[in-house]
């Protein structure tokens, strides 16, 4: 008996069209039709049930958690996907026959990677490390940085397969070497661009590139890299500081860490590398109330009230997470409070931009009001704070927020 939705799906596949811009329609022949999307397939792969796929919908199809095949319901596995050249010639010569009705020839797909070729080639880097062979290791690095922008699929297979750990490693052993010159020097950021790709690290790939070597490098190409290699450091070390406390109590100790990170969100060069900054700082400040009062110490306050007046959603949210953190040591509501536009810049934030964003706002605006009988420039910038907050109308604001029950005060 004919199941009805597989007749509603073999009548979508006859009748479905490929438009033309100028309004002529061509039918797509049914085999050429992927049996998921019922798009023309752009690259081919047979499953081991027989039924041929496009591979971009099949191992869609299987990250979802589906181990069967969608029209035999028989297990089916990733590996069990065989590149259909025969299919896929036939698709390209029917597209070249109707380019005159618009339709373009698919490329021919790059063949993913396998599993041997990336252990041959983790192996490989870890050899050419171990001899500090720097024009090998490059070279290396590169073929996975190139194999793994031609797709997901490759991604997955270097980072499933230990590349992570060995790109660390191997940026471990070049940091270790005792002069380190401009080649050496460029094969760190080829590894640390690389590494950028296959994140997040796993520990042991965090315990190399964290190592005080490491991070001695990681510094360097934050103050003196190009705008990528800055970029990919202060990715890095974000990513670090997310895998754990103990590590970042050690990390704020780096001579010269915190203060670069500082430096590249007060004198801005390239937006992800502010954000990305922003996060490092704010998970070194979290973990360090001694490291918050450095921060303070660097003027950040300041250059923070004045970035959120125009920044967009991203870099907003960042920049109020990293000011919250800061009015939490005195030092910081000191500057807070000598500030003009503090005041009026937060309240203006609250509903503009994001729920986060307004939970950093209320957060920091309980910080620097509570607590005005205190006497002293501190209790008198409160008071400030209060009248300034009253008069830009943040406690009908905060009564709006009451009413919605999202936040809790």
């Amino acid at each position: 008996m004919a199941l009805p939705w597989r007749s509603r799906r073999s009548s979508l596949v006859k009748n479905k069209p490929v438009k033309r811009i100028s309004g002529v329609e061509v039918s797509i022949p049914t085999h050429f039709r992927c049996p998921i999307s019922l798009d023309l397939m752009k690259d081919p792969v047979t499953a081991s049930t027989g039924i041929t796929y496009d591979r971009a919908s099949i191992e869609a199809w299987l990250d979802m958690g589906n181990a069967t095949c969608p029209v035999t319901n028989r297990e089916l596995k990733q590996e069990d996907l065989i590149p259909n050249h025969s299919i896929r010639k036939m698709i390209q010569d029917w597209c070249v026959a109707n380019r005159s009705n618009g339709i373009e020839r698919i490329p021919t797909p790059k063949i993913p990677v396998t599993k041997a070729q990336v252990t041959d080639i983790v192996s490989e880097i870890a050899a050419a490390s171990r001899r500090r062979d720097r024009a090998l290791c490059g070279q290396l690095v590169a073929k996975v940085r190139s194999s793994v922008r031609e797709g997901e699929r490759n991604r997955r297979c270097f980072e499933s397969n230990g590349t992570g750990r060995s790109l660390a490693a191997a940026f471990g052993a070049f940091a270790g070497v005792s002069s380190v010159d401009g080649s050496v020097t460029r094969v760190l950021e080829e590894i640390l661009a690389a590494l950028t790709t296959l994140l997040p690290l796993d520990e042991e790939a965090a315990s190399h590139v964290g190592s005080p070597e490491s991070l001695t490098c990681l510094v360097s190409i934050l103050k003196h890299g190009d705008l990528v290699a800055r970029l990919n450091a202060a990715v890095v070390v974000k990513e670090l500081l997310a895998c754990g406390g103990a590590r970042a109590d050690g990390m704020a100790d780096t001579a010269g860490l915190v203060e670069a990170l500082v430096k590249l969100i007060k004198e801005p060069v390239l937006p992800q590398i502010t954000k990305a900054s922003l996060v490092a700082v704010f998970y070194l400040i979290n973990y360090s109330e001694r490291t918050a009062s450095r921060v303070v110490g660097m003027g950040l306050v300041p250059v923070l009230i004045e970035t959120l007046v125009d920044a967009e959603k991203s870099m907003c949210e960042k920049a109020l997470a990293v000011l919250d953190a800061l009015v939490g040591c005195a030092g910081g509501r000191e500057q807070a409070y000598g500030h003009a536009l503090t005041t009026p810049v937060l309240v203006k934030k609250m509903f503009r931009v994001s729920d986060t964003a307004t939970e950093f706002v209320v957060s920091t605006l309980w910080k620097l009001c509570r607590g005005e009988e205190e006497e002293g420039d501190e209790g008198e910038g409160r008071g400030r704070c209060l009248r300034e907050a009253q008069q830009a109308g943040a406690f009908h604001k905060l009564l709006l927020l009451l009413q919605t029950n999202k936040f809790s005060i």
